[in-house]
């Protein structure tokens, strides 16, 4: 890694093996991502539409190796922003994409269990909450909401689940035929779906009725394509 980073660490894991398979693949994330989201460059573009033009801090939580954050730095260069994940080679890739730079800070850390920063602007997410199992994906949501300043937005890219099983297995059937046809190999297919072993995917509309629970407004979906989908809030 070319840049010291000041991790803040905590002892507090999933109780699950995310943590392990997200250390193990971390080396090839990022060069397989684009081929494994159909529709990627517009799912990140949402993403970051959302966030407030005025924003001055933002939180990426569960930001693995930074992509979402290095799009987030390029649209917003003057603002603040925190990463906050639990793996520490995905951190340490994150480190060297961004730099050691002042308005960057990093932390090693399992959301569920630790505090966030208070009063931000936006708070981003991108699939990592789906790993959560849905008690905890509610928690997050309500920790989020309060973490949050008047009007500031919290906004989940996510993969998700089908509303039936039935959806499902077709949502599951097109991924597969969508990532071979744009030229995915069968061993990046593989490390994804040794990843999504520890997936624990919920609907857009439970979702998006947990979001209103959790005490956000102006509740939407803004984009969906078969199993990923971004959604939003706004902090009353």
């Amino acid at each position: 890694m070319n840049q010291i980073i000041n991790f803040a660490y905590v002892t507090h894991m999933s109780a699950n093996n995310t943590q392990a398979v997200f250390d193990a693949t971390a080396s090839t994330y990022d060069r397989d991502r684009s081929l494994l989201i159909p529709g990627c460059d517009t799912f990140y573009r949402w993403a970051i539409d959302l966030i407030p033009a005025d924003a001055k801090d933002i939180l990426d939580l569960g930001a693995g190796s930074g992509l979402l954050t290095a799009l987030i730095r390029n649209r917003f260069p003057n603002a603040h922003i925190h990463l906050i994940d639990f793996s520490a080679p995905m951190l340490s890739l994150a480190g060297d994409r961004l730099g050691n730079v002042p308005h960057i800070t990093y932390q090693r850390a399992d959301y569920v269990n630790e505090p966030l920063p208070e009063k931000l602007c936006a708070v981003v997410s991108s699939l990592s909450i789906h790993h959560l199992d849905d008690a905890n994906k509610r928690a997050v949501f309500k920790k989020i909401n309060a973490s949050l300043k008047p009007n500031g937005v919290f906004i989940n890219a996510e993969q998700v689940a089908g509303p039936t099983p039935a959806l499902e297995a077709r949502y599951k059937a097109l991924w597969l035929q969508q990532v071979r046809v744009a030229g995915a190999t069968e061993q990046q297919i593989e490390a994804s779906l040794y990843r999504q072993q520890e997936d624990r995917c919920a609907s857009v509309e439970d979702q998006l009725l947990w979001l209103r629970e959790a005490g956000f407004a102006d509740v939407d979906c803004w984009y969906k394509d078969n199993r990923f989908a971004v959604m939003s809030g706004k902090h009353a």
